[in-house]
């Protein structure tokens, strides 16, 4: 439901929860989880207090965000894998659209001259997804007896503002921009969702979970907050 305290538009979302919180999406868009008995004034006084926190949250996301840019195809540009970069080499024709080899993305031109840009681009997302399933695959498998859950089919795909979700049955799913980010910083995502099949919410307890798996996971998070805009093609 959108509502609005002083100047500030937010989004609230109720639920059987102890306590209120306020974050910033990577949509930048202000979403307010609060419990289900509580008010709507109350919960507009809630923002209110805390205006100035959500506006240097604000600033501070079109600051971060400001990184964000968009790759022209173009010989020598630079686009990661597993937090490396890697220039792009076009060749007069291959078997495959795209490959990475020798250091280097090879493109074809021949089929970047038949299909165009976008289908180019689409190459690069498919190679994202496909190396993408399977090292969250193995990651998966790796990391789920460390948090003792059993989960469900992994999947990579278009998530939007969402780096990983997980849905019905314990299936995880993973956004084919994460396969830009540093390894360490994939497996921070995977341990994070898994975690999520123990504790649906960002509770203390979901926390200290992830802390017993990764306890130096702040910087992996910290990592991916300030790099995250960056993460496309």
């Amino acid at each position: 439901m959108k509502m609005c305290a002083q100047d500030i538009e937010f989004t609230l979302i109720r639920s059987d929860r102890k306590t209120a919180d306020i974050v910033i999406e990577r949509s930048g868009d202000v979403i307010v989880r609060a419990p289900n008995g509580v008010d709507d004034e109350r919960v507009r006084e809630a923002v209110a207090d805390r205006a100035l926190w959500v506006h240097r949250s604000l600033a501070e996301w079109e600051d971060l965000n400001s990184s964000r840019r968009h790759r022209p195809l173009v010989q020598g540009q630079g686009f990661g894998y597993l937090g490396r970069s890697y220039r792009l080499k076009f060749i007069e024709a291959s078997d495959v659209p795209l490959r990475l080899k020798n250091g280097r993305w090879e493109l074809s031109e021949t089929f970047v001259t038949r299909e165009g840009t976008a289908a180019a681009r689409k190459a690069f997302r498919d190679f994202y997804t496909t190396k993408g399933m399977q090292i969250f695959t193995e990651r998966v498998r790796h990391f789920a007896p460390c948090v003792g859950v059993v989960p469900g089919q992994v999947a990579v795909k278009e998530l939007g503002y969402h780096w990983a979700s997980c849905g019905g049955g314990g299936a995880l799913n993973f956004h084919w921009k994460t396969l830009m980010a540093p390894q360490t910083v994939v497996d921070y995502i995977v341990v994070h969702e898994l975690c999520h099949l123990r504790h649906r919410d960002h509770s203390d307890a979901f926390w200290n979970e992830v802390d017993k798996v990764m306890p130096r996971y702040r910087e992996k998070k910290e990592w991916l907050r300030q790099n995250g805009a960056s993460l496309d093609l």
